[in-house]
């Protein structure tokens, strides 16, 4: 009976490993979004985590002659690609980020986690003209 016991603990510690590692580790995708960097903030009670918001281009909405805004919510864990993030704050910007299946309180309050800066340069609005017209 003791050596059931045995075996019917370590199955189930794996398994629950396995399901933890799938659940926060894993890499379920991965991928690149542009748009303007909204606000960028290092915030958090126990665990100080950097989080994140850019807008994405706008996109027609349901209601005629409105546009419907677009937000990419995300956090950082590296503090280079979060000290690139505090630099170009308003700018337009490519991030390339990975998504996994649940958030751990010490990676952010996201299941996307921006990895890299890959683009960054001054809106294309940035001189207070006029919007875009779409044709």
């Amino acid at each position: 009976m003791k050596k059931f016991a045995w075996i019917a603990g370590l199955i189930l510690v794996l398994v629950l490993g396995i399901f933890f590692w799938w659940k926060f580790y894993f890499v379920f995708g991965e991928g690149v979004k542009a748009g303007s960097l909204n606000y960028f903030v290092k915030k958090g009670v126990v665990f100080k985590t950097w989080e994140g918001r850019m807008v994405q281009e706008g996109f027609q909405s349901p209601t005629s002659g409105a546009l419907q805004s677009n937000e990419f919510r995300f956090s950082v864990t590296d503090p280079e690609v979060a000290a690139v993030l505090e630099r170009n704050s308003g700018k337009h910007l490519e991030l390339r980020y990975q998504e996994f299946n649940g958030m751990l309180p010490w990676r952010g309050t996201s299941v996307f986690v921006v990895t890299e800066v890959i683009n960054a340069q001054e809106s294309a609005g940035s001189d207070g003209g006029t919007l875009p017209i779409d044709r």
